[in-house]
């Protein structure tokens, strides 16, 4: 007995295709590596022609409270990716106890980790103001303008990682049964949260240790 060859289109749709919205977060997130290459550009040239002025410059810096700052956003991670395995669970919401923690589902990770994220970016204002008053405004001098610059500009990409966490929380809500789409939105939002995550460990070392 013979089967029947499978025409094209059945056998098109059996292959399993990448979903067009995560290939395009990873091409866009390619391109972002290129844009924060060329602000690391600037603090490496700045190190090479100015190391008075670097070296006076990162004796403003607060260590330990960066430390602790960017501990926050390296767990942020973990507290996110947790909310995707939920996603992938196709649990949107937890099924037992609020500090039953096992069982959360993606909009109490995701809360957590707009919590997290919005901490870490009212540590960055906050160290703004304290330099600030040491006399390390914007426009003292070529560091001041690189170091502002580089944060801030990693600040408003944090920035738009929380807002991406409320939409994903709230079509959550929005939708009567949570599907797949609702967890390839969850995944590229993690992508896109990882990224801004491992940009700013780099950040951290060359701004706060590379002496």
């Amino acid at each position: 007995m013979t089967s029947t060859p499978a025409t094209y289109s059945q056998a098109m749709r059996s292959v399993k295709r990448p979903d067009p919205v995560a290939v395009g977060t990873i091409v866009w997130l390619g391109s972002e590596v290129m844009f924060f290459a060329g602000l690391f550009a600037i603090y490496f040239t700045l190190r090479a022609t100015s190391p008075e002025l670097w070296a006076d410059r990162t004796a403003l810096l607060n260590i330990p409270f960066a430390a602790v700052n960017t501990l926050i956003l390296v767990l942020s991670s973990f507290t996110c990716q947790m909310g995707v395995f939920a996603a992938e669970r196709f649990q949107p919401y937890r099924t037992s106890g609020f500090w039953n923690i096992r069982r959360w589902g993606m909009v109490e990770w995701f809360f957590l980790t707009f919590f997290m994220g919005a901490v870490f970016v009212s540590g960055q204002v906050w160290e703004y103001a304290q330099l600030v008053t040491e006399g390390m405004p914007i426009q003292a001098d070529s560091y001041a303008s690189a170091f502002y610059l580089t944060t801030g500009f990693h600040a408003l990409h944090v920035t738009g990682g929380l807002i991406a966490f409320l939409l994903v929380i709230g079509r959550a809500y929005a939708v009567r049964n949570f599907g797949r789409k609702e967890m390839t939105s969850s995944i590229v939002v993690s992508y896109y949260w990882h990224f801004v995550d491992v940009v700013w460990i780099a950040l951290f070392i060359v701004i706060y240790f590379l002496r």
